[in-house]
């Protein structure tokens, strides 16, 4: 089947379709990729035109290597492209196949970044071969495109390439010239489905119209027929490959409808949860309309925004075999919305606040008689800071009793746009003695129109009872009208009042499944340690102790967090010091990092509190020696702290934590969300940090 398809593949790729440097069909040779020399080499087959990495290969070249391969080692191929320079948006197509177990990733390697961007990847093994399409935005820089394949531990299990196809223009863009379609699909209906039309042979139908791109029945396009429709309501859907970036700008196709009016033909986006959203409907024309469109294509704009990834769905339903037919050809898309009268996609980012420098956007409802105070807590062992960096500015509600038994404090966020889906991230924490279930409530407040009132209705509640720490909460919520988010608190009588902290308020676009730091945590140098050490490792040269992986609080106590700083019910890393002597320590080492030509930045949040506590540094190891970049001693906080270190090197290295036991078990010190980023730390957060930028004691 393979070889068939990649003849089929080769022979149909038009001149005018031109094909980037970069792609390659490996009929004989590699098109200038290579294998990275630290990992796995990838093995072109002579028979089959593919490039493959699987475990029992592995097994061969770790023999002739003499290698001892553990049964638990990860392998690993890394392929890479030659240089490429393309400054115009492009699509790149992967024809590959996971047999087994496994997994593939491509990512995209600028010159002179420590860190590859990740572009698409996949666990999902199949029978045969697949196409995932990836957007390449615009790139000012020579970069190369790394393929990343690691084969399971199970036998047979192999990850494989047949073709790189790289074009100009969006993935989401379609003549239908080509046997792969695109990466469009036809989601299989037992009676109705999407057929390839045209070429010159009529296999299913007859009257297929002449195809758009090129007028005549040679060229190709995709319609559905009716003619085989069995019950009410069938219904066939052509469904686009999954965007792999934000996109905001003009879809356009073109359509056709035969004379018989028994169909209904909408386009929709489809996001990665199953849910819809339509963004047209073909009219239903009047009688005079259908003698100018009978047999006419017609054109279609639309705009599409998509902060997220969608599908792109054109969906026929049919009531009846005498439903007709619609046919569909040249999809394009372009970054410019189809009007200059649209608006531009909604920046939510105008809802997020961290009160480091104010309430943002937010304001207090006066009327209710009580306000959140804007409050700083200084690092101290008794009470816990700002969730931003552990030093400042968090809101508090009924940090004062009034002369009233009961009052209410209300903080209103700014105006969002309705019809829009959004989720709302933010942290609260219950402080004091008392606790209430109504301590903190979130309401949506929509403006009714024609009205001068609103009405309000509760998207949340709070039902955490933990007390002393930051937890982390999200809500995906809707509005069909502009709507303002509110945060109320409620204190009934001096027994019953919740004394209840704000901070670290965000909101974006979409479900909360698929925005809430989905992406920012694949990237390479973030890690929150809620799935494991994300590429980090022990260091066994050490005295023998492990950083732990712990959530909740630490066994001792005294000493160590109650939780973690990305959520306060997840994990992080610790060092347990009851079964350490004194000075012994800890250390934990990143993956190897590239060099870069400028400065870089690493961010993460540590936790030292214990009257014992000892010490934590972070070094830069480069060729066998380690150069001190950042240290603290003995007890700094019962809350997380945020520490921000600005360095430069140009050669490979690593970053080293290495936690040392102080002189009592009330030693344990922690760490959580490090972020590693290729660009020079913002000069407000190293001012505003725990600890100056590069400071070594």
């Amino acid at each position: 089947m393979l070889p068939l398809y990649l003849l089929t593949f080769a022979a149909t790729i038009q001149a005018r379709n031109q094909l980037l440097p970069g792609s390659c069909n490996f009929e004989s040779n590699t098109c200038g990729y290579t294998s990275d020399p630290d990992f796995m080499s990838w093995t072109l087959q002579k028979d089959g035109h593919f490039v493959a990495v699987d475990a029992v290969m592995a097994d061969s070249q770790d023999d002739e290597m003499g290698v001892d391969v553990s049964p638990q080692r990860e392998i690993t191929g890394v392929l890479l492209s030659p240089a490429l320079e393309q400054g115009e948006w492009s699509c790149l197509r992967l024809v590959y196949q996971i047999t087994g177990t496994g997994s593939l990733e491509v990512l995209q390697r600028t010159e002179g970044k420590s860190f590859d961007k990740p572009l698409w990847s996949s666990q999902t093994p199949s029978d045969s071969w697949v196409i995932a399409n990836m957007d390449l935005q615009n790139n000012t820089e020579p970069y190369k495109v790394v393929i990343e394949g690691k084969p399971g531990q199970s036998p047979g299990s192999s990850v494989a390439i047949f073709e790189i196809h790289i074009s100009p223009g969006y993935c989401l863009e379609c003549d239908f010239e080509e046997s792969h379609l695109c990466g469009y699909s036809n989601q299989w209906n037992a009676n109705v489905n999407w057929y390839v039309g045209g070429g010159g042979v009529q296999l299913l139908h007859n009257n297929v119209p002449n195809d758009h791109t090129y007028n005549n029945k040679t060229g190709h396009l995709m319609y559905v027929d009716s003619v085989y429709a069995k019950t009410f309501k069938e219904v066939a859907k052509l469904v686009s490959p999954m965007t792999t970036v934000p996109m905001s700008g003009c879809l356009s196709f073109q359509y056709q409808r035969s004379e018989e009016r028994g169909n209904l033909f909408s386009v929709f986006t489809r996001d990665p949860l199953g849910q819809y959203q339509e963004l047209w409907r073909a009219g239903t024309e009047n009688q005079s309309d259908w003698s100018r469109t009978l047999g006419e294509w017609i054109p279609v704009q639309v705009d599409l925004k998509a902060p997220y990834s969608v599908q792109v769905v054109f969906e026929v339903a049919f009531n009846s075999p005498r439903g007709g037919r619609v046919a569909v050809d040249d999809i394009s898309f372009s970054p410019e919305f189809c009007s200059t009268d649209t608006e531009p996609t909604f920046d939510p980012s105008i809802a997020n606040c961290d009160f480091e420098s104010g309430l943002c956007r937010y304001t207090q409802d006066q009327v209710t008689g009580s306000s959140w105070r804007r409050v700083s807590v200084k690092p101290n062992i008794f009470r816990n800071g700002d969730h931003t960096t552990g030093a400042g500015s968090f809101l508090l509600a009924h940090s004062r009793l009034s002369p009233r038994s009961g009052y209410v404090s209300r903080l209103i966020g700014p105006t969002l746009p309705g019809n829009m889906k959004y989720c709302l991230r933010f942290y609260f924490s219950l402080r004091g003695f008392n606790q209430t279930d109504r301590a903190l409530t979130v309401y949506l407040q929509q403006q009714q129109q024609q009205q001068q009132s609103s009405r309000q209705e509760k998207i949340w509640t709070q039902g955490e009872k933990s007390r002393g720490i930051w937890i982390a909460t999200d809500v995906t919520f809707q509005t069909s009208q502009p709507a303002k988010v509110v945060f109320v608190s409620t204190c009934r009588s001096f027994w019953d009042c919740g004394s209840v902290a704000l901070d670290d308020i965000s909101m974006s676009l979409g479900d909360c499944e698929l925005t809430a730091g989905s992406l920012l945590l694949s990237l390479p140098g973030h890690c929150d340690f809620e799935a494991g050490l994300c590429g980090y490792t022990q260091d066994k040269l050490s005295d023998g102790a492990d950083w732990e992986w712990r959530r909740g609080p630490t066994p001792t106590s005294y000493t160590g967090p109650r939780g973690d700083h990305t959520s306060g019910l997840g994990y992080y890393l610790y060092m347990e010091a009851s079964p350490m002597l004194p000075s012994q320590s800890v250390r934990l080492l990143s993956r190897p990092l590239r060099g870069s030509r400028g400065p870089q930045c690493l961010r993460f949040y540590y936790h030292m509190y214990g009257s014992g506590t000892g010490q934590l540094s972070v070094h830069l190891g480069k060729d066998g020696e380690d150069v001190l970049l950042w240290q603290r001693s003995g007890e700094q906080s019962i809350a997380w702290l945020r520490a921000t270190v600005e360095y430069q090197c140009d050669s490979q290295h690593q970053i080293v934590f290495e936690a040392t036991r102080g002189s009592s078990v009330r030693s344990d010190i922690a760490i959580d969300d490090i972020v590693l980023e290729g660009r020079p730390c913002p000069e407000m957060e190293i001012r505003a940090t725990v600890g100056t930028s590069n400071e070594i004691e």
